[in-house]
């Protein structure tokens, strides 16, 4: 059974920011904060290999050449 929800005492500017997102997926205020809550408890699904390395490199993540030194010292310890 659907429920009603309400958010009180909600800041002029962050409504306003909400309206406008709104507009621009042509939905209600309503029907975006539907969408911002559906989204947020979306069950997390883990990334194939592949995708985690897309996004590495999406983000531009490296790693520093020392690394592998710092790695082979260490291994070379034991």
């Amino acid at each position: 059974m659907p429920v009603n929800l309400s958010i009180k005492n909600a800041p002029d500017e962050v409504v306003r920011r909400l309206r406008l997102r709104a507009e621009r997926h042509h939905r209600s205020l309503q029907g975006e904060l539907l969408a911002i809550i559906e989204e947020a408890v979306q069950p997390e699904r883990e990334l194939t290999p592949a995708e985690l390395l897309a996004e590495v490199r999406r983000l531009g993540l490296r790693t520093p050449a020392e690394s592998a030194a710092i790695i082979r010292a260490d291994r070379d310890r034991r």
